[in-house]
Order: C-alpha cells, then structure tokens, then sequence
C-alpha cells in the first residue's frame, strides 16, 4: 500500500507517517515505479502500536529508544512508562497552580469581573485608577 493508503486505513497524516518512516520506526518494502514509498501489511500494526505507546504519553524519541535495542523490551518500556507518569504528574500540578491563580484573581478581581468597574492595568492611559 502507499503512504496515502496506509493514512487513510490509520487515520494518521502522511506527513507523520513520513516522519515514522525517516525515523525507522515503520519500514517501506521499497518503492513504486512512479517511487512512491510501499508499505506491507506489518505497517498497519506498527502504526497503531506507535498510537497505543503515544497515547500513554511516549515520545517520537523514546519509541524509538525501544525498537534500537536488542534487549527485552519490558523493562525498557516499564521504566519509559513511568518517566511519561512523572511528566504527566508534574504537568498536572503545573495546571492545578494555574486554577489557584486564576481563583486568587477571580477572588481579588470579583468587582471588575463582574461588569462593576474597569479593570486597572499599571500603567494603562485608558485606565482611571480605582482610589
């Protein structure tokens, strides 16, 4: 199949699954006569298994960590799984401290917010600043 086939089978955009090929992480069979790039059957299984590792949060890179190793892949994989746990954690704090400043705003701002008066910016002309 080509690249266009195996998109539309997949649902994944060319242009990604180009970047799959170049990166080695789904091999062609070789090419058209009109040099298209030829993908077997085994492309549909690595593109939805490169789906499955990306949606637990791995990278293009650490996918690709996993298939350059003549290693057990579990315990790679394992330690991968739970590097994309600490990331998600810390981005999950990073997003609660975002709701606690947006709710000491909301606290501090509740008159402007609410259409009861302008909100002043330092140093904006338009502004009359609240006495």
């Amino acid at each position: 199949m080509t690249v266009g086939e195996l998109s539309r089978r997949t649902g994944v955009p060319i242009k990604t699954l180009r970047q799959y090929t170049d990166s080695g992480l789904i091999y062609t069979i070789g090419r058209s006569a009109a040099n298209y790039r030829l993908f077997g059957a085994d492309a549909l299984w690595c593109v939805h298994l490169i789906g499955q590792l990306r949606s637990l949060g791995l990278t293009v890179a650490e996918i690709r960590e996993l298939t350059g190793t003549a290693d057990p892949i579990g315990p790679r994989l394992a330690w991968l799984l739970q590097r994309s746990r600490q990331r998600l954690s810390a981005r999950i704090d990073e997003l609660h401290q975002t709701l606690r400043r947006i709710d000491e705003f909301e606290d501090a701002h509740r008159t402007e917010l609410a259409g009861r008066g302008g909100v002043c910016w330092p140093g904006d002309p338009r502004c009359v600043a609240h006495a």
